[in-house]
């Protein structure tokens, strides 16, 4: 049994216009959420084995902050090309070359991407992964070369508003 937790990017910027997509920062909400979020799995016993990011600034940023307060090596977050800009497929691909041995998965991303990889993996009855939203799953596999549709149970789904922040 494997577990991922996937995680969109705290709320960003759009206050600087010269920046790219790519380039945007976090800003005060998504820095005070992000710390929110990941203290929150920590008192849920969540210890990743591997923290994964898109390289985007936010997305980055975030996995950062979710490091920092999961006590997990700032040094071995894996900064993953794919993630950026990935549609479900991309993910599936993703998490599918993890080593067997890895148990729990931290995945931090973009929607409409991992919207739709929670949708593939699991019954997940909700429109929107909003922005620094976790989705807790519990994997029916033994090695994540099985993902596969549905093998998935969806533990919980947690996000800023929803715990009033």
């Amino acid at each position: 049994m494997k577990k991922l937790y996937l995680v969109r990017h705290a709320k960003s910027t759009r206050e600087y216009p010269e920046l790219t997509d790519f380039e945007r920062p976090l800003n005060i909400r998504g820095r005070i959420d992000a710390p929110v979020m990941s203290e929150l799995l920590k008192k849920l016993g969540v210890a990743p084995d591997i923290i994964m990011s898109s390289p985007a600034n936010r997305a980055l940023a975030t996995a950062r902050l979710f490091a920092e307060h999961l006590h997990y090596p700032l040094n071995k977050i894996r900064v993953i090309e794919e993630i950026y800009e990935a549609w479900r497929e991309n993910l599936v691909d993703v998490l599918k070359i993890i080593d067997s041995d890895k148990s729990s998965v931290i995945l931090i991303g973009h929607n409409p991407g991992l919207q739709l990889l929670a949708e593939f993996l699991c019954d997940f009855p909700h429109e929107n992964i909003p922005t620094c939203g976790v989705v807790g799953l519990e994997l029916q596999i033994e090695d994540w070369a099985e993902i596969k549709e549905k093998c998935g149970k969806l533990m919980f789904f947690e996000f800023p508003k929803k715990l009033k922040l």
